[in-house]
């Protein structure tokens, strides 16, 4: 299958302190994977050393990206080849209302936003200040929306069911879902997905093709997602840890 993203053997520092080590990843074009971890696992550093941030300093290893190697490119040159990023928690644009960064993001075939917003039950914060006074859902549904209009090749999703409450869940799938066309057969699909999770309950919205696992800055497993996930609720993520060793003692 075609690579969309490739990691070789990546080392991240960040302020001197190791929190990515030696992580190998390929993500073919199409398809959407899952990492799980704990809160401080790595997870995030991952994501942030996709996109480019200069505070996750590359120590050792390459991104590829459509197989040009990106390693060194800042991020606003990764969104231009087609990468966007959901963070966590977003930061406030007081004085920038939602409308206005949508234009920014929009493609000259995309959707109206308008039309987009309304069917996602959002064009009443068109005209608010970015991210200003929402709610943990709301945070989320802003930037879904925005990677929506953005329509990036590969999207990047920080805990998209973090601060969600039971009512937009379902919302927020179906967004991500969209973004991800998971509406469509499997083989036309060209976008391609990388989502970090600390619960693991947006699988039961957003089907994904493989999963992680990600403890103190290295991957230890890689399988089915589903089967990834039960194994974490019903033994923990010590499992994992316990099972990498005594695969290797084989």
């Amino acid at each position: 299958m075609e690579k969309l993203l490739e990691i070789k053997d990546l080392w991240v520092e960040v302020e001197g302190k190791e929190v990515l080590k030696g992580i190998n990843l390929t993500l073919p074009v199409g398809q959407t994977h899952v990492i799980f971890g704990r809160n401080g696992s790595g997870k995030t550093s991952l994501l942030m050393t996709i996109m480019g941030f200069r505070t996750y300093k590359i120590k050792h290893g390459k991104i590829y990206f459509k197989g040009e190697d990106i390693t060194n490119l800042p991020p606003y040159e990764r969104a231009k080849r087609g990468i966007g990023i959901m963070f966590q928690r977003p930061p406030t644009l007081k004085g920038v209302k939602l409308r206005d960064i949508l234009k920014l993001c929009a493609k000259e075939n995309s959707v109206k936003i308008e039309e987009l917003a309304r069917t996602f039950q959002f064009e009443n914060f068109l005209d608010r200040e970015v991210n200003k006074g929402f709610s943990g859902g709301e945070l989320k549904k802003s930037e879904l929306l925005q990677l929506l209009i953005q329509d990036p090749d590969l999207v990047l999703l920080d805990e998209p069911e973090s601060g969600v409450d039971v009512e937009n869940i379902q919302l927020i799938g179906n967004m991500i879902k969209r973004l991800l066309q998971k509406d469509i057969p499997h083989k036309p699909r060209n976008k391609s997905g990388l989502i970090i999770t600390h619960t693991g309950f947006i699988l039961q919205y957003v089907a994904a093709d493989l999963g992680y696992v990600i403890m103190d800055g290295e991957i230890y497993c890689q399988g089915n997602p589903v089967e990834i996930f039960e194994g974490i609720q019903k033994y923990g993520y010590e499992e994992c840890k316990k099972c990498l060793k005594r695969i290797k003692l084989f």
